[in-house]
């Protein structure tokens, strides 16, 4: 008989077969710190609006682990979670839906309003899962694209400065306001989802982050957040107004300058969102660059859920979650 449980630290070994296709560089920080954080079960006795690290469930057949869930939370005062992870053997989907709709129910129950989950276009059958029986919706996508290197472009520093918290208000209204206007009710950010916390140093990521503001008025008109978990990825994922008109290619070599600072040799990969008002524009600037579109993912959100009790099934795994040019799976 089948259970679905926390997953603590000592679960280690007996998920080794399983976690052994996260094992890579861009992943081992996530499984040390995250996963199999010594201090998570405290963590799970955290009221839901205090959370701040993903959280892990397994799925087990008597001895035999079955499939892993992690969920992590968001600051929004609407209390949103993200599904970060998740593997069950290859084809057994009951298994994969039976995990998502525990960790839905589980924490709809403690007052979360809605889940959000990406998938890589290139697994159909999971996006099926996640739509047909788990009563997923699907808005739209994102895409990452491998910069190649840009010619350096001048441009003014005072126009560029480091994120403070005061600016997330401003930052959030600007992401809000870039989103396509049928999109902004289940996308839109709150201005704490922006703001650093004292628990950065927790995180299995590194971000760094700007603002573009107008030397003379002062005005912020753009946030850059560039983000790697194995400092030799980056990727860039740019904010801006649509009524400012800024050079791309300038926030890019920017971008490239400040990683630079840190690290030599490195990859950088540019996030577009189709959800936003300038995805295309960007898109078609990209191309003309003859940047690599690496990577293209399905968002999903939740809006129902029905419990799903099929038997598991042994075999190979599936993988949702993995950076994609870090560790391939097959």
């Amino acid at each position: 008989m089948s259970k679905i449980r926390k997953l603590y630290y000592f679960d280690k070994n007996n998920t080794q077969e399983m976690i052994s296709f996260l094992n890579n560089s861009a992943n081992d920080t996530y499984i040390n710190h995250i996963m199999f954080n010594p201090l998570i079960a405290l963590h799970h006795l955290i009221p839901l609006r205090f959370k701040f690290l993903p959280e892990s469930y397994i799925l087990k057949d008597k001895k035999d682990v079955k499939g892993l869930i992690t969920v992590a939370p968001s600051r929004c005062p609407q209390k949103k979670m993200e599904i970060q992870k998740l593997l069950f053997e290859q084809n057994c989907y009951e298994a994969g839906g039976e995990l998502i709709q525990y960790v839905v129910s589980k924490y709809k129950a403690k007052g979360v309003t809605s889940f959000i989950v990406r998938v890589d276009d290139y697994l159909p059958e999971l996006i099926k899962l996640f739509v047909s029986r788990c009563g997923f919706s699907q808005l739209s996508y994102e895409k990452l694209w491998k910069a190649k290197p840009v010619q350096p472009q001048e441009y003014n520093r005072k126009s560029f400065r480091p994120f403070r918290n005061a600016d997330s208000q401003v930052v959030a209204n600007l992401y809000n306001e870039s989103l396509l206007p049928h999109f902004r009710l289940l996308l839109g950010r709150d201005p704490k989802e922006f703001k650093e916390t004292v628990f950065k140093g927790l995180s299995y990521f590194s971000e760094y982050k700007f603002v573009i503001e107008d030397p003379k008025s002062k005005n912020i008109t753009g946030y850059i957040s560039i983000q790697t978990s194995d400092n030799e990825n980056y990727i860039v994922d740019i904010i801006q107004s649509s009524w400012v008109e800024i050079d791309i290619n300038t926030v890019i070599s920017f971008a490239s300058a400040q990683i630079h600072k840190r690290k030599k040799n490195f990859n950088l990969f540019i996030k577009t969102k189709k959800y936003t008002q300038l995805a295309e524009k960007y898109e078609q600037t990209f191309v003309d660059n003859k940047f690599e579109c690496v990577q293209t993912q399905v968002v999903l959100t939740n809006t129902s859920a029905r419990i799903i009790k099929d038997s598991a099934r042994s075999g190979a795994f599936t993988v949702l979650g993995q950076f994609y040019g870090i560790g391939a799976v097959n």
